[in-house]
This record gives structure tokens, C-alpha cells and sequence, in this order.
């Protein structure tokens, strides 16, 4: 497959120039100026080409939980909003603490031809909270384990969990929440939660990514700790950046603007390592009966473009840090960069359509989005996987 983008404007983590990108099998084989190659052209003048997004906490809800999203209907969102990689959480049905649930996610992937994804497996048995032999029996494909959507209130039991994954050089991704403060305080819950996780990390060296930190504390003892050296990083997600004071469900919660604008600055000053979006799709008879999450694989980079480029806080160069270069080498994976030699997994832009976010035309099943009616900059034209497009608007 072989493809030839022309004057564009080139915009990854640490360039911005407008030429021509071939891809050729798959890869980005030349980047430059007036480049002529005898095969499909796409036109790019008056458009921003950047590396596609890569998203670190999503989830697709399949097995189990197909009512409110699967593999095919995620993909063509994640798609939309520009990702062609993911990493899907194991709160399924079955719960992923097993490499046939992992399978199963993987071919699933590999059937709808989309995407790439990562699957992670629970930190404990079938989210229990006790057991971690199962860990003891993946294979290399699995980079990530994490409880995401609790955390794992034993600390003995976390160690142990980390000194594992430290042993097979795996990350743990930590939603960070003392469940036994849950109900009487969620930010306490929150911060306790990050402190404790972090002072495993420096006590085991295993490598820990502090999901969807959304309060001023946890940031500073994430910055704190990286200071000291700890094998950390985070990701803010796009509804704690853009909301506060807002009683839309989410969890952790829309906190204050005091903690909205810190999230906004550690961006700015580097603490923060990604932006994901923890899409989590739901119907709209759950949402009803107050289940918490957001459904925002479709409008990230629109939001993130707008408040945060727009906005003035950041370029477009380090947003493209966050949502590309950063997650992939988080992951291990030659995808986020415009460069000879990585994958060809483009994503082109027109930054200066203003357009409303409906959620009649999301892909996702899930329509629940606190943003509709926003009007926002950024609209994505096509994105392009392994030289394929795999969006067109």
C-alpha cells in the first residue's frame, strides 16, 4: 500500500513545516519537499497532518458488554476522533485476567481491521482484590495491567502485584481511589489513593502510570515523586481540562477550578506524560441510573485543540507530544512520530473548522457527553492507518 501526501502542513512533537510524506507499506518511508511518487495522492494543502492518536485508557466494553459499546462500533469512534491505537480496560465480562479473554479482544481487533489495540489484564483476579497468580502466566503481548474502574485497597496485595510486573516489565496502571473513603469524600479518596500507589512505585521500582489524575494534590505528589526519581507518569483526561464546578458523572469527578486550572499549568510545565481519554460509553438508561463515564473518543482532540491551542496554554507541537509521541513510548510501539522508519498512521486536520458537538453523530454507542452544543475548533478529515484510510469524513 503505497500513499503520497502533499503539501500539508507536517506537525508532530518537534516539527511543523508544510511538504509531502509518502507511505510504503505501511510506513513512513520519505518526509520532504516536492516529492513525486507514481501512486495514490491525497491533496493536503490548507490541512495539518499529524501522527494519529494513541489512547491509553479506553473502554470498549467487549466480551459482555456489547449493549454499550464493542470492538467494531469503538473502533470506527476511536477512528473518527483520529486514534488508531488504544488500550482497553479489563472491566469486562469476563473480567480480562486471562490470556484467552485477551485473545479473544485481539482477534476480535484484528477481524474489524481498524484499530491497534492493547488489551490490559486485571492486577488482581477477576478484580477480587486478593489474587495475583493469574499474573504469573501472561504472555509478552500484555504491557499493562490495572484495576481500572476501582483500585486495589490491599496495599500488601499491590506490592505484590508490582514486584511482578517489575519482574516481567510491565506497567501498572493505577485508578487511584481508597474505596473505604469513596463515600465520604472523593477527593480524599483520590489523593490518599495517588500517594500510596506512588510509594510503591518507589519502593518496588515498578514502572506505574497514575490514570485520569484530576485533583491539585494528586498532581503534586506525581510531580513530587518524579523528582525523586520515581518510575511514573500520568495522563489528565480531556473532561478534567475543560469542565469544573460540574455535577456530570463522571469518576474521579469535575472538580474546582483551582484544580482545573493546576491540571492546565502541570500540562504547560511538563509534569503531565498524556492525555487520554478514559472513553467510557454507556446507554442512556445507565446514565440515567447514574452510571459514572464519559463517552470521548470523538471529540478529545477537538476539546484539547480548542481550550488548550486555542486557549494559549500550549503549541500544537506539545499537544501532539500528549496525544501521539508520548503514549506510544509509553507503550513501546513506533507509532507518534512523523519519521522515516515509523508507522504510517497519519491523522489530517482543518484547524479552522469551527463546528458543534452533537451526539446524534457519534459513532460510539454511547452518546452520553456533558459537551453537547459545544462549539469547538478542529475538525478531523480523514485518518489514515498503515497508510490506509481508515476515516473519511
Amino acid at each position: 500500500m503505497e500513499l503520497l501526501i502533499k503539501k500539508a502542513r507536517i506537525v508532530d512533537y518537534y516539527q511543523n513545516f508544510t511538504g509531502d510524506i509518502y507511505i510504503n507499506d505501511g510506513i513512513i518511508n520519505k518526509i520532504g519537499v516536492n516529492l513525486n511518487e507514481k501512486c495514490l495522492k491525497i491533496d493536503g494543502e490548507g490541512l495539518v497532518v499529524m501522527p494519529s492518536f494513541v489512547d491509553l485508557h479506553v473502554h470498549f466494553r467487549e466480551p459482555g458488554f456489547t449493549r454499550k459499546e464493542d470492538i467494531e462500533s469503538g473502533s470506527r469512534a476511536a477512528a473518527k476522533g483520529g486514534y488508531t491505537m488504544v488500550n482497553l480496560m479489563a472491566n469486562t465480562d469476563p473480567v480480562c485476567s486471562s490470556m484467552d479473554t485477551v485473545n479473544y479482544v485481539l482477534n476480535r481487533a484484528k477481524q474489524v481491521g481498524i484499530l491497534d489495540v492493547h488489551q490490559c489484564v486485571s492486577i488482581t483476579d477477576n478484580f477480587e482484590g486478593k489474587d495475583t497468580s493469574h499474573l504469573d502466566k501472561l504472555d509478552d503481548r500484555v504491557k499493562i495491567i490495572s484495576e481500572d474502574g476501582k483500585d486495589v485497597t490491599d496495599s500488601s496485595v499491590m506490592l505484590e502485584a508490582m514486584v511482578k510486573a517489575k519482574k516481567s516489565r510491565r506497567i501498572v496502571m493505577c485508578h487511584s481511589e481508597d474505596h473505604s473513603l469513596s463515600n465520604i469524600d472523593m477527593r480524599l479518596a483520590e489523593n490518599i489513593m495517588t500517594w500510596r500507589n506512588i510509594t510503591l512505585s518507589e519502593f518496588t521500582g515498578c514502572a506505574v502510570h497514575i490514570a485520569h489524575v484530576s485533583t491539585k494534590e494528586s498532581m503534586e505528589y506525581i510531580m513530587e515523586g518524579k523528582i525523586k526519581g520515581a518510575n511514573i507518569t500520568c495522563e489528565v483526561a480531556p473532561h478534567h481540562i475543560v469542565l469544573y464546578e460540574n455535577d456530570y458523572r463522571v469518576n474521579p469527578p469535575i472538580r474546582t477550578k483551582e484544580d482545573r486550572d493546576f491540571l492546565i499549568k502541570s500540562i504547560k510545565d511538563g509534569w503531565v506524560d498524556t492525555i487520554s481519554t478514559d472513553h467510557a460509553p454507556h446507554t442512556s438508561e445507565d446514565k440515567m441510573q447514574g452510571a459514572p463515564g464519559i463517552s470521548g473518543i470523538e471529540t478529545a482532540f477537538s476539546l484539547c485543540y480548542t481550550n488548550l491551542v486555542k486557549g494559549g496554554h500550549i503549541t500544537l507541537n506539545k499537544l501532539s507530544g500528549l496525544m501521539s509521541k508520548n503514549p506510544s513510548d509509553i507503550l513501546g510501539i513506533k507509532k507518534g512520530r512523523i519519521t522515516p522508519g515509523y508507522e504510517g498512521d497519519l491523522v489530517l486536520l482543518d484547524l479552522n473548522k469551527e463546528y458543534k458537538i452533537q451526539r446524534e453523530e457519534f459513532l460510539s454507542k454511547g452518546k452520553n457527553t456533558p459537551f453537547e452544543g459545544y462549539m469547538v475548533f478542529g475538525d478531523i478529515v480523514k485518518t489514515i492507518k498503515a497508510g490506509k484510510v481508515v476515516f473519511e469524513k
